[in-house]
């Protein structure tokens, strides 16, 4: 038999920390007078004007109705001064204990007022000066230096008392959030400015000067009015004080929500399901309410009402801990991202065809309200639904849109609106709508009873949970099945973008074609995903395929074409590519600066300067991201890693300390520090820093396979066997740590594990040649 050793390389290799846009989700002063329209007999439209806002009130001057149905509604009460007559909570001296920190409610004449822990921790007296929601809780607002407001996080519960509420509760009960955690009241992450403000106010204009990072944020109207929706209404309004002119194309509004105008839907006798009269032309309704029921990160200073979502915002894919891989809402996701998985979605159904968009209630009660499609003859009866007419198990939102908590009592509905599949419970482990009611049965029960109900599909719309929970889990087979699902025209385009994007994991020359395809839809969102596959392709295949949407005529698309080709090297470009480049690199840079007031935007810029080699500002965009939030240890992760490449270790090494003394339990700063020692063959020290990175984060595999690496080189295989056995339970098809423990347990001596180890790889990746050389580089038994 052969003897020779295995030999695997520890790999030095900094893991940038991956960064993205904050979720917005609470201004301060304003609102402007309501701009009145000047008197005009001709409508007339400047080439070069743009339309402005005028107001709500003159609005209803014509729509009086609609006017009068959003009086009260969500939407109108979306955010209110705080007077007698908006605080729901209680301010009679009510106390609230959280963690053994006591805060008080009370009130000095008109002012409402709250005592409570600081941003030093210490307990101050702050000033409640907007209301924020109404139903089924309501945040307080405080006035901070600077222009910034800050959402409380004890919150009033609105709710009836029979049902729980009229109380004040803490949004993180589970959890003590102190003083220094961005998620504490006085924190980055609980900034009205930038979360919350422009989902719940009109015409916001967050209006942040980075110098002094402070804000003036304004409003044309305090909460979400008319134009929230319908786009600025001068031009509109000039239209209809011209009664003798012309019309303007769609009467001078912004953008035309006709989509439901003059359609019916019938109820096709056989079936039992209606068909909507004609198909729907277009989803501009839908959009319009993306732009703040959706979870996004926003890419453009304004919305452009009527033009793609994609060109003011970029919209979530399926993505872990947002949603479960069969679409599923696991994280809070504002009902976009379900709802265009649904078929509904996809037969033409628009926000306003179940609820009504001014008052923003159901058109209709319980099943009544699908029973506007859905024939009550066929559905909603036990041959249907094979429960006790009346019970819970009889509500149609019950089984097709089970709710999920969020804020501790606010349920919200799946609009992904699906058939309840207990089948993929015990396949891959998603939650499913039979296990919310029947908790003492087991998903295989559910399962077998559903089977042997009389008639219908059971499978439903949403066919690709196994598909995209083999991309999540890198699960035999992977690559064929995100094909097969990216190719698949009638799957949802926001499963088959993320069956694309995922793919970039998977990259090689029999899905490459497949990215191809993808770059050239029509549909903005599938080019965007299919950009960040090529992520993962070399420099030639992305400057081909990535550089001709540069010119995309869809922002979000041209900012990620920005950021594959950011890398390429100038080398391998012409003099006007690089051009192409440098003019998208000046648009990614604006978009970036629409939310300067995250740390988040200047690393995503520092890491883009990194590729592109401009090292000095990159560190300026780092520096930046440590100035405006100080306890960001992204931003002291990656500039450790560019003073790494400047030979700038001894810099690099403080500020890791740094960003561990402010948080802990960071495991990738520890993990960072840890190569840095090794660089600096300090590595007694360097062996606890990789060794303390895997203990707080377990399930890393990359941090477990270059610690196990590490003690095997230091002489200490045993314990690498063990941390890479332990790995592989949390992560049984990660390649590298397969990979890692064949060769471990074949130098070991321990060669039946070396060969079972291996024999999955060649599962796993049948057509890797490396895995083929591993296989035929284990020694043999001799027998």
């Amino acid at each position: 038999m052969r003897n020779s050793k295995l030999v695997i390389g520890l790999v030095l290799v900094v893991v940038l920390i991956a960064v993205f846009l904050a979720v917005k989700g609470p201004s301060y002063f304003g609102p402007d007078e309501a701009k009145q329209p000047a008197a005009s007999q001709v409508y007339t439209k400047s080439p070069v004007s743009e339309p402005e806002f005028t107001g709500g009130k003159v609005c209803a001057k014509c729509h009086q109705s609609e006017y009068d149905q959003w009086l009260g509604s969500h939407h109108d009460l979306a955010m209110q001064v705080a007077d007698g007559g908006t605080v729901l909570g209680d301010f009679d001296g009510a106390e609230f204990d959280y963690y053994g920190r006591k805060s008080r409610f009370y009130r000095q004449g008109d002012r409402f007022l709250v005592e409570t822990d600081g941003p030093d921790g210490e307990l101050g007296e702050y000033e409640i000066k907007y209301t924020f929601g109404v139903y089924p809780l309501q945040q307080d607002l405080v006035e901070f230096p600077g222009g910034r407001l800050q959402a409380l996080g004890i919150a009033w519960d609105s709710r009836p008392a029979g049902e729980g509420g009229q109380r004040w509760f803490h949004l993180y009960p589970d959890q003590e959030i102190v003083h220094t955690d961005s998620l504490h009241w006085t924190g980055i992450d609980q900034n009205w400015n930038h979360m919350c403000a422009d989902c719940h106010s009109t015409d916001l204009k967050k209006n942040y000067d980075l110098e002094t990072n402070t804000y003036k944020t304004s409003w044309s109207e305090i909460n979400v009015s008319c134009e929230a929706c319908h786009g600025p209404g001068s031009e509109h309004v000039k239209w209809a004080e011209a009664k003798d002119s012309g019309a303007p194309p769609g009467n001078g509004l912004v953008v035309d929500l006709g989509e439901r105008k003059g359609v019916s839907w019938n109820i096709d006798a056989g079936s039992g399901k209606a068909v909507r009269s004609r198909p729907i032309g277009g989803h501009k309704e839908v959009d319009v309410c993306a732009q703040c029921h959706s979870r996004r990160s926003e890419i453009a200073e304004d919305y452009f009402h009527g033009k793609s979502l994609l060109d003011s915002y970029i919209p979530s894919l399926l993505d872990e801990g947002v949603y479960y891989p069969d679409g599923q809402i696991q994280a809070e996701d504002y009902e976009y991202g379900s709802f265009v998985q649904s078929k509904m979605y996809h037969q033409g159904v628009t926000c306003s065809d179940c609820h009504n968009p001014h008052s923003l209630e159901l058109r209709a009660e319980g099943n009544a309200l699908c029973g506007q499609c859905h024939s009550a003859e066929k559905y909603d009866t036990p041959v249907h639904h094979n429960h006790k007419a009346g019970s819970a198990g009889a509500s149609c939102a019950a089984c097709h849109m089970p709710e999920t908590m969020y804020m501790q009592i606010d349920g919200r509905g799946d609009h992904s609106i699906r058939i309840p599949r207990p089948d993929l419970t015990v396949k891959i482990g998603v939650p499913n709508a039979c296990g919310k009611c029947h908790t003492d049965r087991s998903p295989e029960w559910a399962a077998s009873e559903i089977s042997g109900w009389e008639s219908g599909d059971y499978k439903g719309y949403q066919g690709y949970a196994e598909a995209l929970s083999a991309g999540r889990t890198g699960a035999a087979g992977a690559e064929g099945l995100l094909m097969t699902l990216a190719g698949n025209e009638g799957a949802p385009s926001i499963a088959r973008a993320t069956a694309l994007r995922d793919l970039g994991g998977y990259l090689s020359p029999s899905s490459l074609p497949t990215l191809e395809e993808g770059l050239e839809s029509g549909d903005p969102l599938l080019r965007e995903a299919s950009l960040d596959a090529l992520y993962h392709a070399p420099p030639e295949t992305r400057l081909t395929l990535a550089l001709p949407l540069l010119k995309d005529p869809v922002l979000g698309v041209r900012l990620k074409a920005v950021s594959v080709l950011a890398g390429v090297p100038k080398a391998n470009m012409t003099p006007a590519q690089v051009r192409m480049l440098s003019d998208g690199f000046g648009e990614f840079v604006k978009s970036q600066m629409v939310n300067a007031d995250r740390p988040e935007s200047h690393v995503n810029l520092g890491l883009a300067y990194m590729e592109l080699g401009q090292f000095a500002e990159a560190e300026k965009s780092y520096k930046t991201a440590m100035r405006i939030a100080p306890s960001f240890t992204p931003a002291y992760v990656n500039l450790a890693d560019l003073y790494r490449m400047e030979g700038r270790d001894a810099e690099g090494e403080g500020l890791l300390r740094k960003a561990i003394d402010i948080a802990p339990g960071n495991a990738d700063a520890y993990h960072a520090l840890g190569l840095l020692l090794i660089r600096q063959k300090n590595v007694p020290e360097a062996m606890n820093a990789l060794g303390e990175a895997v203990n707080l984060s377990p399930d890393n595999a990359r941090y477990c396979y270059v610690y196990a690496v590490a003690l095997n080189e230091t002489g200490r295989p045993d314990e690498a066997l063990t941390v890479l056995e332990k790995a592989n339970s949390r992560n049984p098809n990660d390649r590298e740590i397969l990979y890692a423990l064949a060769v471990f347990s074949a130098n070991s001596g321990d060669l039946e594990a070396a060969r079972r180890y291996a024999e999955r790889l060649r599962e796993l990746s049948p057509e890797d040649p490396a895995v083929e050389k591993l296989m035929n580089d284990l020694p043999h038994s001799g027998k």
